[in-house]
C-alpha cells in the first residue's frame, strides 16, 4: 500500500500582501518557516520513502524544513508548479477583482469554464497533476510518500481522487498552509485519512486547549 502525504508549502510573503504568486515566487515568512518545521516534527516517525516537491523556490524551503536532518531523497517535479495565472501574477486581490471582475467571477464560480487570457485553465493544470500523481505512484507502488506543492494543486489532487466534478473543486475545506492531507492507495482502493489537517502546529493545538478549557468542545 503507498500512503500520500500531501501538504501545500508554508506561509509566503506574497501570501500575506494577498499577492496571487502562481509560477512566480516569493520567500517563506517567520511563520511559515515554523509551521513547517511543526510538520516535520509531526511527521518524524514516518519513514518517509521519498518527498516531492514543486520546482518553486516556496516549496522546496518548506520541503527541506520538513525533511529536517534525515536522510530522504527530495525530488523536484515541474507538474507540481502552482497554476499559471498570468497576467494575475504578482497583483494583489484587490487589483484582480478590480482589473478581472468576470474572469475572476468565472473562477471562484465556475472553474471548469475558467480561460486565463496568457496562463492555464484548470483542464490543463489537472491533467498536467494527474500525470505527475501517475509518475510517483509507478515510482512507489508501496511505502510512505510527502507531496510539498500549492493550494490550487492541492485542491486538484483532492478533487480527483475524490472522483467528483472539476466544478466543485473550491468545496471546502480552504487550504492553509502547510495542512496535511493523507491518501491510502491499495491498488485500486483509495482512500482519505484526513483532509487539510492543521493539528501539528502551536497555533491550533493552543486553540484546541482553550475551547476545550472554556467547555466549547
Amino acid at each position: 500500500m503507498l500512503t500520500l502525504y500531501i501538504t501545500r508549502h508554508g506561509q509566503t510573503e506574497w501570501n500575506v500582501q494577498q499577492r496571487m504568486q502562481g509560477w512566480a515566487d516569493s520567500p517563506l515568512t517567520t511563520n511559515g518557516i515554523e509551521a513547517a518545521i511543526q510538520l516535520g516534527e509531526y511527521l518524524q516517525e514516518v519513514p518517509l520513502t521519498a518527498v516531492y516537491s514543486s520546482t518553486s523556490e516556496r516549496t522546496i524551503h518548506t520541503a527541506q524544513l520538513i525533511i529536517g536532518k534525515r536522510d530522504i531523497p527530495l525530488i523536484q517535479k515541474e507538474d507540481l508548479r502552482e497554476i499559471n495565472v498570468g497576467e494575475w501574477q504578482g497583483k494583489t486581490s484587490t487589483e484582480i477583482e478590480r482589473d478581472y471582475k468576470e474572469q475572476v467571477k468565472t473562477y471562484y464560480e465556475h472553474p471548469d469554464q475558467f480561460e486565463s487570457i496568457s496562463g492555464e485553465n484548470f483542464h490543463t493544470l489537472k491533467k498536467r497533476i494527474e500525470c505527475a500523481i501517475e509518475e510517483i505512484e509507478d515510482a512507489h507502488p508501496n511505502g510512505h510518500v510527502l507531496i510539498v506543492t500549492h493550494g490550487v494543486v492541492k485542491k486538484c489532487l483532492i478533487n480527483h481522487f475524490s472522483g467528483v466534478e472539476l466544478n466543485l473543486l473550491w468545496e471546502p475545506p480552504f487550504i492553509h498552509g502547510t495542512s496535511l492531507t493523507i491518501m491510502e492507495i491499495d491498488d485500486n482502493h483509495r482512500e482519505f485519512i484526513c483532509v487539510g489537517d492543521m493539528t501539528h502546529t502551536k497555533e491550533t493545538n493552543e486553540l484546541y486547549k482553550r475551547n476545550k478549557i472554556s467547555g466549547l468542545l
